[in-house]
C-alpha cells in the first residue's frame, strides 16, 4: 500500500551499466509530492537513460525506484504506468490516423479497465466520451478534437500526448525532452499547460531549453557523466560553480542560465 507521507518519488542508489561504460552510476534523489522537478545536463550526462530506469523501460544495474513509498523496482513499465508512474516520450507515442479524441479516449478507457475497440462507435461510451473532451480542453485542443493526430502542429501533438499521459491518471507525470523541436510561441504555450497541470500531479522533466526549466522547475537536478551533481532551487543551480564548471564547462554562464526564478 502506497504511504501517503512520503515522496512522490525516491531513487536509491540507482545505477546502469552497460559494460565498462556507466550510464548513470549510483544516483539517488527524492521528488516531492506535488513538485515541477527538471533534470538537466550536457548531451551524454545519463538523463534519459535516467528516466528510462524511473519508468521501466530499462532494467536498472543496482538500486531502487520508489513510488509513493512502494518499492516498484520490479514492476514492468505496463505495470508502473498503472499505478501512476507515467511518461511521455521524445518523439511522439500517438496514432497518427486516429482523432485527437480517439487517442485520448483510448487512454481514457484503458485507465477504465476496458480494451479498446475501433468497431464500438465513441458515442456509446458517453462516460469516456466526457472525460476525454474534458482532457482536450484543460490542454487547449477541444476544437481540435476531431482532426487527425497526423495533421497537429508538432506543439498541438505534444499537447495532445499529456491530454493522452492524463488519461491515465498519473501520480507522478515524466515529460521527456517535451519542449524539442517547438517554436518559441509553441513553447511558451506548453509552458502554460504544465504550470495549469493540478498539483496532485507531480512533473518531473527532462529538457535542454533552459528557459522552459527555471520558467518550470521548483527543483532541478544536474546530472554530470551519469552521476548525481547538485539538487537544489532553481537560485542555487545558477549559483554553484560547480554546476558552472561540470555542467557548462564554461566560466561564464550569465548567457545560458536565466536570471529570472519562477
Amino acid at each position: 500500500m502506497s504511504d501517503s507521507t512520503a515522496a512522490a518519488l525516491e531513487l536509491d542508489g540507482l545505477t546502469k551499466h552497460y559494460g565498462s561504460l556507466r550510464a548513470v552510476e549510483d544516483v539517488s534523489l527524492s521528488v516531492q509530492p506535488g513538485t515541477r522537478h527538471a533534470v538537466i545536463g550536457p548531451n551524454g550526462a545519463g538523463k534519459s537513460t535516467l528516466f528510462a530506469l524511473i519508468a521501466g523501460s530499462l532494467p536498472a544495474t543496482s538500486g531502487r525506484v520508489v513510488l509513493h513509498g512502494d518499492d516498484v523496482t520490479s514492476m514492468s513499465e505496463h505495470r508502473r504506468a498503472t499505478n501512476g508512474l507515467v511518461r511521455t516520450f521524445q518523439h511522439s507515442s500517438l496514432f497518427l490516423k486516429c482523432t485527437a479524441l480517439e487517442n485520448v479516449a483510448m487512454a481514457v478507457q484503458r485507465q477504465q479497465g476496458s480494451h479498446w475497440s475501433m468497431l464500438r462507435p465513441l458515442r456509446r461510451r458517453s462516460a469516456v466520451l466526457d472525460r476525454s473532451h474534458e482532457l482536450l480542453a484543460s490542454i487547449g485542443l477541444d476544437d481540435r478534437s476531431d482532426a487527425p493526430a497526423g495533421s497537429l502542429s508538432h506543439g498541438e501533438r505534444r499537447q495532445l500526448e499529456v491530454a493522452v499521459a492524463l488519461g491515465t491518471e498519473p501520480s507522478v507525470l515524466l515529460l521527456d525532452e517535451p519542449a524539442a523541436g517547438m517554436s518559441a510561441a509553441e513553447t511558451a504555450r506548453f509552458k502554460q499547460l504544465v504550470l495549469d497541470l493540478p498539483r496532485d500531479i507531480t512533473v518531473m522533466l527532462v529538457e535542454h531549453d533552459l528557459d522552459l526549466v527555471f520558467g518550470l522547475a521548483e527543483a532541478v537536478t544536474v546530472l554530470h557523466l551519469g552521476q548525481h551533481l547538485l539538487t537544489g532551487s532553481p537560485a542555487e543551480v545558477r549559483a554553484s560553480e560547480e554546476v558552472q564548471r561540470a555542467y557548462l564547462g564554461a566560466e561564464d554562464t550569465s548567457d545560458l542560465f536565466p536570471q529570472e526564478a519562477r
